[in-house]
């Protein structure tokens, strides 16, 4: 009977396992492209849409190398080096993703007063492609050239749909795949209740904004905290490893371990507070 059981959780064990030993095909190369896919859109978010994946992945790389020669160059101990060369090697993602919320955060504000363009270009008799590009002149700075992009797009192709698929692509937020969307649908649709839609959907944004910035405002120590907490350890291991006796305990293996171990701790630390500190993002619809 021992023998069926093992048996019996072997196979369990093994069938649990089987699609990340074995991945298929499709499923493999469809996550792999959805992986590139955000990758791509964090930096057309953070407008380093010029820059490629690759060229993210060899500065990583070349800072991750530099960091570690010039660390083990001052402090002797093999693991701190290793541990700079990590935070090194995500380190331009980081400030990528933070550039990018940043760049969220700065065009919240301006997707109101988008949309109440919108609403009187539309009121004044304009067709909706035409009220479009009046956004590339007369709406907010922050996203003049993405519809002056759709202005060429427009006249180029004289598709809207087409159009506003490629707008989408570059604004690359939520806010506006909504209005966008809000955009197709009334041009496929029709009707005349546009601008009612639109004028609930400006107030709507203006009143998430508003909770949105109380509320970051009110969290901030927790992001405080947690960058406090997690840089103030290896500064004072960086301090300690400057000495000689200290340098030779961290090199060896009981010593590797502790730095390998602690380093493990406070990534996940700084993940848990980072996620109790931050605003859960919308999601994009369409993209």
């Amino acid at each position: 009977m021992t023998i069926v059981l093992g048996l019996l959780l072997g196979v369990g064990l093994l069938a649990a396992v089987s699609p990340l030993m074995w991945p298929n095909r499709e499923t493999q190369s469809r996550s792999g492209t959805t992986l590139i896919d955000r990758a791509n859109e964090r930096l057309a978010q953070a407008g380093l849409s010029r820059v490629g994946v690759p060229v993210v992945v060899v500065v990583s790389l070349i800072l991750a190398a530099a960091s570690a020669a010039l660390t083990f160059a001052f402090v002797t101990v093999l693991a701190v080096a290793g541990a700079v060369a990590g935070v090194a090697l995500a380190l331009p993602w980081s400030v990528i993703l933070w550039r990018a919320r940043a760049q969220r955060r700065a065009t919240r504000v301006v997707w109101p007063d988008v949309v109440d363009h919108l609403v009187s270009a539309v009121r004044s008799g304009l067709a909706l492609p035409d009220s479009v590009m009046t956004l590339a002149h007369s709406g907010p700075v922050a996203t003049r050239g993405a519809f002056r992009d759709f202005e060429r797009d427009y006249r180029m192709t004289g598709s809207f749909a087409d159009s506003l698929n490629r707008l989408k692509d570059r604004l690359v937020d939520p806010v506006a795949d909504r209005i966008i969307e809000t955009l197709r649908m009334s041009r496929e649709v029709g009707g005349n209740e546009l601008t009612t839609v639109l004028r609930n959907l400006a107030a709507y944004l203006r009143q998430d904004a508003a909770i949105r910035s109380e509320v970051e405002a009110r969290q901030s120590w927790v992001v405080n905290a947690a960058r406090l907490g997690v840089a103030a350890p290896w500064i004072v291991l960086l301090l300690l490893s400057t000495r000689p006796e200290a340098a030779y305990a961290y090199n060896t293996p009981a010593g590797g371990a502790v730095i390998v171990v602690g380093l493990v701790m406070s990534v996940v630390a700084y993940r848990i507070m980072m996620s109790i500190g931050r605003l859960p993002e919308e999601k994009r619809w369409f993209g």
